[in-house]
């Protein structure tokens, strides 16, 4: 059985070589955008199981990255988490709204954004 393909959106480097080095490793494929704009791109042109959304990026933000996602027929069932700084009060909950499945403050060790993609994927499967 083919592992899910994530698609992994961060602007920093650093962390989307950390994040798609530790899911690599775990055996998912990978496929990377560093902005808005190059997801819904990437999203268009691949089978993608799973999202991981840095709300703050360029171009198109994640939060509209979300909403537009959750807005299409084709798209709506993809689970989305956002991998963020955005910690302040009520923005998880913003999040929620705007169509993301899951809310992981950064920093957090790769090993916790794993177990979340295995939670989702593994309900999801289950769901089906």
């Amino acid at each position: 059985m083919k592992k899910p393909q994530i698609l992994v959106v961060e602007d920093n480097q650093d962390n989307l070589r950390i994040l798609t080095d530790e899911l690599k490793g775990r055996g998912y494929r990978v496929i990377t955008a560093l902005d808005g704009e190059e997801a819904l791109g990437q999203i268009d042109s691949n089978k993608v199981d799973l999202i991981i959304l840095d709300l703050t990026i360029p171009v198109i933000d994640g939060w509209e990255v979300a909403t537009r996602l959750k807005a299409q027929k084709k798209t709506c069932t993809i689970p989305i988490i956002a991998f963020t700084g955005h910690v302040m009060p009520g923005d998880e909950s913003k999040a929620l709204q705007a169509g993301c499945d899951a809310f992981i403050p950064k920093p957090t060790a790769p090993d916790s954004v794993v177990d979340e993609i295995h939670n989702i994927l593994t309900k999801r499967d289950r769901s089906s």
